[in-house]
């Protein structure tokens, strides 16, 4: 299982493949395109995150069914780099999000079919906004890892530091969780300590002075003094998972 997860950490699902979103559906499939708009939107880790949580917490309110779950990933971005304070035009999200449906067409003149999706993306950022009753404070775990990891870097020392991706991986797994409804479940600082927890177990690194067997000496109650060994391992279930789950929309 760890073996799949290195092949996949700094890979994204959204680069490896050239997913027809129009025919293909499945877990995650809305999820992969967000972050695909958002690598081509040159978005922000924190503004692409902010906007998969928005998608999440939407759908997590509402059956997907009902709506046009495109519409609102295209309108959580958009909405996303408001809160962010990253300027991002909407005819780029427009552009990007209809491109990416339409593969190979050209961008949208400005005719009816561009004010129609134009309109339709505002009427949906409104519609996201009354949907989480006007509640746009989201806190994200990437704080909270930052902070971890530079507390860890001395723990661990330099050679150890320096020689395995620790810092890289524990990003690429925290911001892949985004793909995940499942985030929701859990507390930012939680969910930071297990993708740091995750890249330690990947790289086999032990930390000084700890036993793993010894619930009093859990490395991670430093950061995260109420996380259960249970909980703990219940996050990393989650965020492995994401791993299946693109392995399935890859096999489709």
């Amino acid at each position: 299982m760890l073996k799949n997860v290195v092949d996949c950490q700094n890979m994204p699902s959204t680069s490896r493949l050239r997913t027809n979103y129009r025919k293909q559906s499945g877990d995650g499939i809305c999820a992969r395109y967000l972050f695909e708009c958002s690598i081509k939107l040159s978005m922000k880790p924190l503004t692409s995150a902010t906007a998969a949580i928005l998608f999440h917490r939407f759908f997590k309110e509402v059956k997907a069914s009902d709506y046009d779950e495109y519409l609102i990933a295209a309108s959580c971005l958009y909405l996303a780099g408001k809160i962010k304070d990253e300027m991002i035009k909407i005819r780029d999200v427009i552009n990007v999000t209809h491109n990416t449906l339409h593969r190979d067409s050209p961008p949208l003149e400005l005719g009816d079919e561009y004010w129609s999706i134009r309109d339709a993306i505002v009427q949906a950022e409104l519609l996201i906004t009354r949907m989480l009753k006007y509640d746009l404070s989201i806190e994200l775990p990437h704080k909270y890892l930052l902070y971890y990891l530079k507390s860890l870097k001395d723990w661990l020392g330099n050679e150890t530091w320096e020689t395995i991706p620790i810092a890289k991986s524990s990003a690429a797994y925290l911001q892949d969780f985004h793909h995940s409804p499942e985030i929701l479940k859990f507390q930012p600082n939680e969910v930071a300590v297990c993708a740091l927890s995750l890249a330690l177990q990947t790289y086999g690194v032990q930390i000084p002075l700890t036993e793993e067997g010894d619930d009093s000496q859990l490395w991670y109650h430093v950061f995260c003094k109420d996380l259960t060994k249970e909980r703990h391992w219940n996050i990393i279930e989650c965020i492995m998972e994401v791993y299946n789950k693109d392995a399935e929309l890859n096999a489709l």
